[in-house]
């Protein structure tokens, strides 16, 4: 079973949104573990969108600006990215990234795309 499957990355117009979901397999999804959203555009590096620990410990890079929400649903094991007020830089593969007893684990990434 993979464990982290993202979904609903697409193409998207400057203003759109978007809402990612990361499935994660029993195994590896905790309440009290980091579950966090990474981002990696053509040619850079791979960086820190969101990061959610429990309920309400959130974390946002700054360069979100209060247009992105993150949150959880414990009960279906699921991680979701709300994402508003998308801008053409907000392009790239979304992953999804759990990290429990000293390890870490990735998604495989959904595509976002914004169009200017």
């Amino acid at each position: 079973q993979v464990p982290l499957v993202e979904s609903g990355g697409a193409l998207v117009q400057t203003g759109g949104s978007l809402r990612l979901s990361c499935a994660a397999s029993k195994r590896i999804f905790s309440i009290s573990s980091p579950m966090s959203w990474y981002r990696q555009a053509p040619g850079k590096e791979r960086e820190l969108v969101a990061r959610i620990i429990g309920s309400r410990d959130v974390h946002y890079a700054d360069f979100v600006q209060g247009r992105f929400t993150i949150s959880r649903d414990n009960y279906r094991n699921t991680v979701n990215l709300q994402m508003d007020s998308l801008k053409p830089e907000d392009t790239g593969t979304y992953y999804c990234r759990s990290y429990l007893s000293g390890r870490e684990y990735w998604g495989q990434g959904t595509q976002v795309t914004v169009s200017s």
